[in-house]
Order: C-alpha cells, then structure tokens, then sequence
C-alpha cells in the first residue's frame, strides 16, 4: 500500500518537474498549488483518522442514525417509537413537552472541543499556512499565474486523496 502511494506520488513530482522546460513561472505555480493542496488533504485525512481512532478507543462516539435514515426522515418522524393512542384528554402534555425538550441537544463547549480538535489540527494548519504564503510569495513576485494555479489546486486534491486512501487504509 505505501509503495504504490509513494509510486504515485513521485510519478506526479516527475511529471510537475518536466514541467519546469515549459517556463519557470508555470513549474512554480503548479509545484506550490500542488504542494499546498496535497498536504491540506493528507493532514485532513490523518487528522480526522487520528480523531476517530481515539473516539474509537475511549468508546466516546455515539450511535448515530445511518444516512440515508437521516435523508429519508430527517425529523424522525417514522421512528420505531411507539405513538401513544390515548385520547386527548388522557395525554399528560407537559411530560410530553418535557420529554421532547430532552432530546433537543444543546451545542455545549465540550461538544465544541471534541469537534474541532481535527479541524484545529497541526497537521491541517500547517499545509493551510503553506497555500496562504505560497500564493503571497507568488503574487508579489509577479509570478502567479492563476490559469495555472487553480487547476494545479485540483491536482493535489485528486493525487492526495488517492495517495491518503492508501496511506491510512485501516
């Protein structure tokens, strides 16, 4: 598995290489917009790896519904929940409020933290510090070109994915 991403990732580096006979200006762009996108989605996918990994072995993940479940009935209107038939006369309303009142979550810090642990991750800063002032270094040096640029971006997004999937496959 790591040597068919290594693979993968010396060929795009060899190929972005042989782009420095086409002009410096276009190698430039294409090393740094590869670069940059390349490690924001490899730190991302290890970052949130990491994350789960650690929910995963302290069990603090909670059951959650499956996805097509949350598209098809997203207000769980068809739960398997029994309804209650009584006549509305015999419904105690405020046990009912209350109990619908428990089962809206409220966003609290510690929810907040244990989300954005991945999100304020070293591993995705870093590479976001590297796009931000390698596209600076570019601008003020009159060398950026962003037909070139942009389309590198997705370069590094499509070869980082697929390199991450083999790096980090559990």
């Amino acid at each position: 598995m790591v040597k068919r991403a290594i693979k993968i990732i010396s060929i795009t580096e060899l190929l972005i290489l042989a782009s420095f006979f086409v002009s410096f200006s276009f190698y430039i762009n294409l090393q740094i917009a590869f670069l940059s996108s390349f490690f924001i989605i490899l730190g991302s996918m290890y970052a949130y790896m990491k994350m789960v990994d650690k929910q995963v072995q302290t069990q603090e993940y909670e059951e959650q519904r499956d996805l097509l479940d949350t598209i098809e009935d997203p207000h769980e209107l068809y739960d398997d929940e029994p309804i209650n038939n009584a006549p509305a006369e015999e419904l105690d309303l405020k046990a009912i409020v209350k109990e619908e009142k428990k089962k809206i979550k409220i966003v609290n810090f510690k929810d907040m933290k244990k989300g954005s642990k991945a999100g304020f991750s070293l591993f995705r800063l870093i590479p976001y510090l590297f796009l931000v002032l390698g596209f600076i270094a570019l601008k003020n040096n009159n060398l950026l070109e962003i037909a070139v640029y942009l389309p590198s971006l997705l370069v590094g997004i499509v070869i980082g994915s697929i390199s991450g999937r083999e790096l980090f496959q559990a």
